[in-house]
């Protein structure tokens, strides 16, 4: 049991019921509503572990008052074990508190053996880390343990920069939830490897994962995918099927593409999703399924919401807890570590002696902008592997087509205007690294529509 424990919240609700929950968990329970208060507090008695609210009445969303309290409390107690109290929606600024000193966060609504769990883990004395031996260098950064310990993931998630240090902290708190996740981010960064990592995080790890690619079906099979159909539903019905919402049934869904759905069909899916129920195409009693949502996309489904591309009550649906992945061009200090990864699959995959990189190449890999992100540095590193009779990799090994000419014209060979469109959009993806939103802006198209086009020439 603890000795004594603070909670500090500007909502009455929650202090009371975080009273009740601890008072058979820890001796002392001492609650404040006034932030202000926290110096006379911590003069006056030391505490196992503070659970500090991240925002109170002055401010109710940025979380500047929680970072200023906290930081407030570290000062004066520099080996305070505090707790961060937050929503969903705060997941990034709670990531934020970590990295200042908070020992963890819990959300809200919380789930009462986890809180406890949390706190007491929290009150834990805090373990040096001891730095690994350089014969061994800090890479193959993955996500190795979860709540419940050592897990072996079925994809690595490979990175040491700080934006993937905090992809792995997020993924962390939220995987044993069945919060309803958005992985956003650009084509390439990985975003299913991502969804399987929170999947394999999570308690649902042993059911199954169902992956679906929305952009990839049809508007006239979307029912018959997703919900299933009953034997003679329509001509080719020959079997009763069950949908891809029954087959992860007690596991996790993960809807990829998800900004590719047509209008009309998101009011179905939404449906489902509120009503955790689907009715197969020619039945008539519905299904119960009990799944955890995960969605993925590259499009701007903020800006689709203010054009009436997408419905703004599905969206809210989806993301109870955004996550961002980072652009590879953001992340360059990652590209050494997956460079490696790559090279020693690709040369075990084609029977080859272990490869190297010379320093030119590994610079020249950095300094590139990386339009087509990890997958494209994957398939430049399997060619390159394939082609190279060296067992150096020098920087020649690799063609980025895209930086082929810095010719200011186009390099246009004919006059057919599918092969022009593609040039154009090739060279303002280049001029802009990448940048979807900038290249959508100087072709004078939407976000939407370059995504189009861009599946069109297949240059996703």
């Amino acid at each position: 049991m603890l000795q004594n424990v603070l909670v500090i919240d500007d909502n009455e609700d929650v202090l009371l019921a975080l009273k009740l929950l601890l008072k058979k968990h820890a001796k002392n329970i001492f609650i404040e509503k006034n932030p202000k208060k926290i110096p006379f507090l911590l003069n006056h008695q030391k505490y196992d572990v503070i659970l500090l609210d991240m925002n109170f009445s002055e401010d109710t969303t940025s979380g500047k008052e929680g970072f200023y309290w906290l930081e407030h409390i570290l000062e004066q107690k520099p080996d305070s074990n505090v707790v961060m109290i937050t929503a969903f929606g705060e997941v990034e600024m709670a990531v934020r508190a970590l990295k200042i000193g908070a020992r963890d966060f819990v959300l809200k609504p919380w789930q009462n053996d986890k809180l406890i769990t949390t706190i007491q883990n929290a009150a834990q004395p805090r373990q040096t880390e001891q730095p690994e031996p350089e014969s061994q260098p800090n890479s193959n950064k993955k996500i190795k343990k979860s709540a419940e310990g050592s897990m072996s993931l079925q994809d690595c998630i490979i990175g040491e920069s700080d934006a993937m240090r905090s992809v792995f902290t997020i993924i962390k708190k939220v995987a044993v939830t069945d919060a309803n996740i958005l992985i956003l981010g650009e084509n390439g960064t990985g975003k299913e490897v991502i969804a399987r990592a929170i999947h394999q995080q999570s308690l649902r790890a042993a059911k199954p994962f169902v992956s679906v690619d929305m952009g990839a079906i049809t508007s006239t099979l979307f029912e018959s995918e997703l919900f299933g159909h009953k034997k003679g539903a329509f001509t080719d019905a020959k079997d009763d099927r069950e949908g891809r919402f029954e087959a992860a049934n007690t596991g996790t869904l993960f809807l990829d593409e998800i900004g590719n759905l047509p209008l009309a069909l998101q009011s179905k899916l939404l449906t489902v999703l509120q009503q955790r129920k689907v009715v197969r195409v020619g039945a008539n009693q519905p299904t119960s399924v009990d799944i955890r949502l995960v969605c993925a996309t590259n499009m701007p489904l903020y800006d689709m919401v203010q054009t009436n591309e997408f419905r703004q009550d599905l969206l809210y649906r989806i993301n109870t807890v955004e996550l961002n992945l980072p652009a590879l061009r953001e992340r360059a200090e990652d590209i050494p570590v997956l460079a490696e990864h790559f090279i020693k699959i690709y040369c075990e995959k084609y029977n080859q002696e272990a490869k190297t990189f010379s320093p030119q190449a590994l610079k020249k890999m950095q300094e590139y902008h990386w339009p087509g992100n990890v997958r494209e540095l994957q398939h430049a590193i399997e060619r390159a592997v394939i082609m190279s009779d060296s067992d150096e990799l020098a920087a020649g090994d690799f063609l980025f087509l895209l930086q082929k000419s810095e010719a200011s014209e186009l390099d246009i060979t004919d006059f057919n205007l599918e092969n022009v469109e593609k040039i154009v959009i090739q060279k303002a993806l280049s001029k802009h690294g990448g940048n979807l939103s900038k290249a959508a802006k100087v072709l004078g198209l939407t976000r939407a529509s370059l995504y189009r086009r861009l599946e069109k020439h297949g240059l996703q």
